[in-house]
């Protein structure tokens, strides 16, 4: 059955099973990381031919959904490779913009020129917000580093991609 009924009260599950309040900082901030995976299946959509980064969104959905599981649960009872799965992913976010990077020096950009690239601000700007989220819930909940760094790297990612030719 896909309904408890418990969330008509207003509360939800972890992982562990243990029953929080829908606002519970986990869940706030697993809601923006849910946010962030639709936009970016809408991303990888919106590409039905030639992607700009390969599979590479495809692997950063998959990675957020294996994140959300972390901060549900108790970080112990993740995956053991889920930490070097993660810095090995955001090591290859570094390497993908230093491929596609032009030599220009960081500048703000206007979005909307080309809607295939203006879902990428989108994103980018979802990014940041879970990045802050997620920093706001470390102050209550200690937040694996290489999940902040990731987010970070996330979002200088995307928008690499929204300016990319």
């Amino acid at each position: 059955m896909i309904y408890t009924k418990s969330g008509d009260q207003g509360i939800t599950g972890l992982r562990d099973g243990q029953r929080v309040p829908k606002d519970d900082p986990r869940i706030e901030v697993n809601g923006e990381i849910d946010e962030l995976n639709s936009l970016l299946g809408v991303v990888r959509a919106s590409f039905q031919t030639v992607r700009p980064d390969g599979d590479g969104i495809r692997k950063i959905q998959l990675m957020l959904m294996d994140v959300m599981s972390w901060i549900a649960a108790l970080p112990s009872s993740c995956s053991p490779g889920f930490h070097q799965d993660i810095d090995n992913l955001t090591k290859t976010l570094e390497q993908r913009m230093d491929k596609f990077s032009t030599k220009r020096s960081f500048q703000f950009v206007v979005p909307g020129d080309i809607p295939s690239k203006s879902i990428f601000h989108v994103a980018r700007s979802k990014t940041r917000t879970v990045e802050r989220r997620l920093w706001s819930l470390n102050r209550t909940y200690p937040v694996n580093p290489e999940i902040l760094r990731f987010f970070n790297r996330l979002s200088d990612y995307l928008f690499v991609l929204s300016v990319t030719e």
